[in-house]
């Protein structure tokens, strides 16, 4: 343990943000993947049934917050 140098240090660190860097890369190739098929499916003609069924959801989601905008509007002297 007494050998170990600046060098060694330097081989530590590099190593480490090597390592980081990596990991890094491969995450945001798994995130653009994804973004890509979203893309794909959304531009497709036969939207896919994951797609569609989302697309259901948010809409819903979406009608109910309108809903209780207005119900919270009408109330409001």
């Amino acid at each position: 343990m007494a050998d170990f140098s600046a060098y060694g240090l330097l081989g530590l660190c590099i190593g480490f943000l090597w390592g980081i860097g990596c990991s890094l890369a491969i995450l945001y190739s798994i995130y653009l993947g994804g973004y890509r098929k979203a893309v794909r499916d959304s531009l497709a003609v036969e939207k896919p049934l994951r797609f569609r069924q989302a697309i259901e959801k948010i809409r819903t989601q979406q009608k109910q917050e309108a809903e209780r905008a207005s119900k919270a509007t009408a109330r409001v002297p």
